[in-house]
């Protein structure tokens, strides 16, 4: 069977995935693109038309992107900032070749007819529990794994449900104070998981939590 998987999600120190106050114009609230500046400076994110770039274990990591991955799943508040069912023309924050280049399963409680993408994306929309979407996304994934792409509250309830097998977390050396916590009510899933961290000369600390036999 595919795995759902979770990959480079970031966090501050305090674990928060996302900042306070997500607008428009602030996708990620206060927390701007601190969470992410480790992943921006890698060589693989650059591309080879940019030059430098870092390499070492962020790059190593950013590289498996999407690698296998058939389908995304994906919370509401990821697609869009609050109210964005309401706006026609609203096709998500990555312009009209966004980089996910699979079947992409958007959770929301607002019914809205599939809109297909440059690149391969497809987004569904679709009103279903954890283990609901999983299975939609597996049968569309082809036998390829399944990327639970965010955000935290997304990412905490397919855990809480123990529906994710391989999940890559990259703590960053930042704290925020406010925002979308990822931990919270999960106490003690390390018991289920085989956990390793690296850390990088970047900063942050990769943190790889794979469910035994996955």
């Amino acid at each position: 069977m595919s795995l759902a998987r979770v990959q480079f999600f970031s966090i501050s120190l305090d674990g928060f995935g996302t900042g306070e106050g997500q607008t428009l114009e602030a996708p990620f609230g206060h927390a701007g693109e601190r969470l992410h500046e480790w992943m921006f400076a890698t060589r693989q994110w650059l591309g080879p038309d940019q030059p430098g770039g870092s390499g070492g274990v962020d790059d190593l990591f950013v590289k498996q992107h999407d690698q296998g991955i058939g389908a995304e799943i994906m919370g509401a508040n990821k697609f869009g900032p609050r109210g964005w069912h309401e706006d026609p023309e609203w096709k998500g924050w990555w312009g009209p070749n966004p980089p996910f280049h699979t079947p992409t399963f958007i959770l929301t409680h607002h019914p809205h007819p599939p809109i297909e993408m440059e690149g391969g994306t497809t987004y569904h929309f679709i009103d279903a529990s954890p283990a609901e979407a999983l299975e939609s996304a597996r049968e569309a994934a082809g036998g390829q794994d399944v990327r639970i792409g965010g955000g935290a509250t997304v990412i905490r309830e397919f855990v809480a449900a123990g529906l994710v097998d391989h999940m890559h977390i990259v703590v960053v050396p930042i704290l925020l104070g406010r925002g979308v916590r990822l931990w919270d009510g999960l106490e003690g899933i390390e018991k289920d998981y085989d956990v390793e961290a690296i850390s990088s000369p970047s900063g942050v600390t990769h943190v790889t939590f794979t469910r035994a036999g996955a």
